[in-house]
C-alpha cells in the first residue's frame, strides 16, 4: 500500500508542469509583441513613436478597476446583464462588425462619417502613422492589464457574446480595453486631421469602444479606462516631432483622397450606426 501511494505521488508531481505550461503560453500569446507589427505581420516591424523614457506610465495614471462588492462592480455587472438582451439587434450587429481592429479596419469603420470608403493604398502615410501609433497604444494597455489581471465578464458564465469563446481571449485580461483604447485614440487622431468632422468621428470612436460592452467581452469601466488611456497616449504623441510631421503629411494625403472619386459606404451599415448612436448604455 505504501509503495502504491508513493507511486501515485510521483506520477502527480511529474505531470503537474505539463498541465501548467499551456496556460502560461496562452497568456503570453494574448499580449501583442512590440517586436512585431501586429497589423501587418508579413511586413517588417514598425517602430513605436515614443521611447521608453517618453512613454507615459499608464499604470501609474489610470485608477484601479472597481473592486469586488463595490458600487462600481455592481454597475458593471448590471450593464453586462442588460446588454445580453441585445443579441440579434442592430446594435449587436454593429458590435460584431467592430471586432475588427487596426488601421485598415478603422478606415472602414469611419467610412460612414467620411461618406467614402477609402482605399488604404491611397493614404499610405496615414496607414503607417496609425500602425506605428498602435504600437505605442499596445504598450500603454499591456502594463495595467498584466498588473490588475481582471477577468473578462463572460468568464464563468454561458451568457452570449458576439465572438467565439477562444481560450486565448479568456486568458487575456480585461482592464483597460485595448479596443476602446485604440478606437478612441484613432478617433482623436482622425479628428485632428479633419476637425470639421470631429463630432461624428469622436462619436464613432465612442461607439466602437462601447461595442466591446455590447459584445460581452469587456466591462463598461474597462472601456472608460480605455478612453482615458488613449487620451494619455495621444497627448504624448502630440509632443513628438516625428509624429507631428507624419500628421501633417497624413492630413494633406487624406484631404486629397477624399476630394477624388471613391466608393460610397454601405447604406445598411450607416443606418445601423445611426440607430446605435441614439441608444445609450446605462
Amino acid at each position: 500500500m505504501l509503495r502504491l501511494s508513493c507511486l501515485l505521488a510521483a506520477l502527480l508531481l511529474s505531470t503537474a508542469p505539463l498541465a501548467a505550461e499551456p496556460v502560461a503560453q496562452a497568456k503570453e500569446k494574448s499580449a501583442p509583441s512590440l517586436s512585431a507589427d501586429p497589423v501587418n505581420p508579413d511586413k517588417p516591424a514598425q517602430k513605436p513613436y515614443l521611447a521608453d523614457e517618453t512613454a507615459p506610465d499608464t499604470l501609474a495614471i489610470l485608477p484601479p478597476p472597481p473592486g469586488g462588492h463595490t458600487a462600481g462592480e455592481s454597475a458593471d455587472r448590471a450593464v453586462y446583464n442588460m446588454t445580453r438582451a441585445m443579441v440579434g439587434t442592430p446594435r449587436w450587429d454593429l458590435a460584431t462588425s467592430d471586432v475588427a481592429e487596426g488601421s485598415e479596419a478603422l478606415l472602414e469603420n469611419m467610412s460612414c462619417v467620411l461618406a467614402r470608403r477609402l482605399d488604404p493604398k491611397r493614404v499610405p502615410t496615414l496607414i503607417t502613422m496609425l500602425d506605428r501609433a498602435r504600437l505605442d497604444l499596445v504598450r500603454a494597455v499591456r502594463a495595467p492589464k498584466r498588473h490588475y489581471r481582471r477577468l473578462r465578464p463572460f468568464v464563468g458564465n454561458e451568457a452570449p457574446i458576439c465572438v467565439a469563446r477562444d481560450p486565448h481571449l479568456s486568458d487575456s485580461f480585461s482592464y483597460p480595453s485595448g479596443h476602446a483604447t485604440q478606437g478612441w485614440a484613432y478617433a482623436l487622431i482622425m479628428a485632428s486631421l479633419l476637425p470639421e468632422k470631429a463630432t461624428p468621428l469622436l462619436l464613432r470612436g465612442r461607439l466602437y469602444g462601447e461595442s466591446r460592452v455590447v459584445c460581452g467581452v469587456h466591462w463598461m469601466s474597462d472601456v472608460v479606462a480605455g478612453r482615458t488611456n488613449a487620451s494619455i497616449v495621444v497627448a504624448a504623441l502630440m509632443g513628438d516631432a516625428g509624429f507631428r510631421a507624419d500628421l501633417d503629411k497624413a492630413r494633406a494625403e487624406l484631404k486629397a483622397a477624399l476630394s477624388g472619386e471613391g466608393t460610397m459606404p454601405d447604406a445598411a451599415a450607416c443606418q445601423r450606426e445611426e440607430v446605435a448612436a441614439r441608444e445609450t448604455l446605462p
